[in-house]
């Protein structure tokens, strides 16, 4: 039996989503609604061997809301998929994928502390990297940049 490749798993994805992945060498990238996220994330870890997470971030499209990309890899076969799944504007919630991947705890965690997305579901939804008292989300981009900050001690 061959390795996995990069179009074995847009194949499958494919097949057993009916989704439209697209391939660059060894990465497959998934868009998928927020209502399917988390089946698509236990596909990839389940079907395609994709245990390791690698990162999760978001995107602040002003107008077009937040997207949200999660990179995870099958460490025996050259094969990397990128989720992503757009949540629209004024949404700020997705489903998480920490029962999942348990690396994806604190990438979400910081999600949350810089743009604003809850993790419908998660653990210990609080902030990471900005006291509690922190008020917005700085890598929004409708964050005032100018709001004066007490410095960090």
């Amino acid at each position: 039996m061959s390795p996995l490749t990069a179009v074995d798993a847009a194949a499958r994805l494919r097949e057993q989503l009916a989704v439209e992945p697209t391939v660059a060498g060894e990465v497959v990238t998934v868009t998928v609604p927020p209502e399917r996220w988390q089946a698509t994330a236990e596909f990839v870890r389940g079907t395609l061997g994709c245990i390791f997470f690698s990162f999760l971030t978001a995107i602040d499209w002003k107008e077009q809301g937040l997207e949200i990309l999660c990179r995870v890899q099958n460490l025996d076969t050259p094969v990397t998929v990128a989720l992503r799944t757009r949540l629209g504007a004024g949404n700020e919630h997705c489903p998480t994928l920490t029962g999942i991947w348990r690396g994806a705890d604190w990438m979400e965690r910081e999600c949350w502390d810089m743009f604003g997305v809850r993790f419908d579901g998660h653990p210990d939804h609080r902030r990471i990297l900005l006291d509690e008292t922190w008020e917005g989300h700085p890598l929004r981009k409708d964050y005032a940049v100018d709001t004066p900050h007490a410095p960090y001690r």
